[in-house]
C-alpha cells in the first residue's frame, strides 16, 4: 500500500506518481535541482557556528514586514499567515532561516566577491547610444558630417534612419558594454558623452552613433552587490554537489 502524498476527493496521488507527472511535464529536474540547493543550504546553516541571529533581529524583520505589508493588525496578520498555510510559530522560523541564509551568502561571497566582478566588469558597464542607419557609408558621411555642421541629430534620425528605433530620435536605450560589437566598444570607450562615433559598418547597414550616457559598474551598488552575491552563492552550491553521490528513487513507497 503507498503512502498518500496528495488527496484529490479522497482518490491518492502517491510520491512515485507525482514524480511521474513531473517527469512527463519535462520539470522534473528542476524540482530535483531546487530540492538539492535546499539540501545543500540547509546542511551548511545547521553545521556552521559562525551564523547567529538573535530573536530580538527576528522579531524586528517580522515587524518591518507587516509595517510593509498592511498587516499591523492582528486579524490582517492572522488571516495573511492563514492564506500561506502558516502559524505564527512557523513564520517565526522561516524568518530566522532567511536571515541565516542572508549571513551566510556574506561570508560565502565576499572573499570571492571583488575577483567576481572584476571578471564581469566589461558586461556589467552599461551604456545609452543613439544610431542613425543608413544603407551606405556615403550616406552615414555626409549625415555625421551635417550633425558636426549644426544639424539636428534627433531630426535626421527621424528623417533617414531605417532602422525601427527612428521613432526614439534613433535612441537604443541602455546597453550592456560587453554586447556592443568589439569596433564599436573601442571607440566608445575613448568617447565623452555626446561624442559622434562612425560611420561604423553593421551588415548590411552603416550606422552614425552618439554616446549619450556612460553608466558604470560599481560595488557601491547595493543591488549589484546582491546580484553578484546569489550569483556566486548558486556557483558555491553547484560545487558543494560536484563529486557527490546522487541518486533519485521513484519506487511506490509501502
Amino acid at each position: 500500500m503507498t503512502k498518500p502524498f496528495i488527496l484529490v476527493n479522497n482518490e491518492n496521488i502517491s510520491l512515485s506518481q507525482a514524480f511521474n507527472y513531473l517527469q512527463q511535464a519535462g520539470k522534473l529536474d528542476g524540482v530535483i535541482g531546487e530540492i538539492l540547493r535546499q539540501y545543500v543550504l540547509d546542511r551548511e546553516i545547521k553545521t556552521r557556528t559562525d551564523l547567529d541571529v538573535p530573536p530580538e533581529t527576528v522579531q524586528q524583520a517580522i515587524t518591518e514586514f507587516r509595517i510593509q505589508s498592511g498587516l499591523m493588525e492582528g486579524g490582517q496578520y492572522q488571516q495573511w499567515l492563514e492564506s500561506q498555510n502558516l502559524d505564527d510559530f512557523s513564520f517565526h522560523q522561516r524568518v530566522e532561516a532567511d536571515l541565516k541564509l542572508g549571513q551566510l551568502r556574506e561570508k560565502i561571497t565576499q572573499p570571492r566577491l571583488q575577483e567576481f566582478f572584476i571578471e564581469r566588469k566589461l558586461y556589467l558597464d552599461q551604456v545609452v547610444l543613439s544610431r542613425i542607419t543608413v544603407n551606405s557609408r556615403e550616406q552615414a558621411e555626409e549625415l555625421y558630417q551635417q550633425i558636426v555642421e549644426g544639424a539636428s541629430f534627433e531630426q535626421l534620425a527621424q528623417e533617414f534612419s531605417v532602422s525601427d528605433d527612428r521613432v526614439f530620435n534613433g535612441m537604443m536605450g541602455i546597453m550592456s558594454r560587453g554586447d556592443i560589437p568589439d569596433a564599436l566598444r573601442a571607440a566608445v570607450d575613448v568617447s565623452q558623452p555626446g561624442d559622434l562615433i562612425g560611420p561604423v559598418e553593421n551588415p548590411p547597414y552603416w550606422c552614425v552613433f552618439r554616446l549619450e550616457q556612460v553608466i558604470p559598474a560599481s560595488l557601491e551598488n547595493p543591488q549589484l552587490v546582491q546580484v553578484l552575491q546569489n550569483q556566486l552563492l548558486e556557483q558555491w552550491v553547484l560545487e558543494q554537489l560536484q563529486g557527490q553521490s546522487i541518486e533519485i528513487k521513484m519506487d511506490e513507497d509501502v
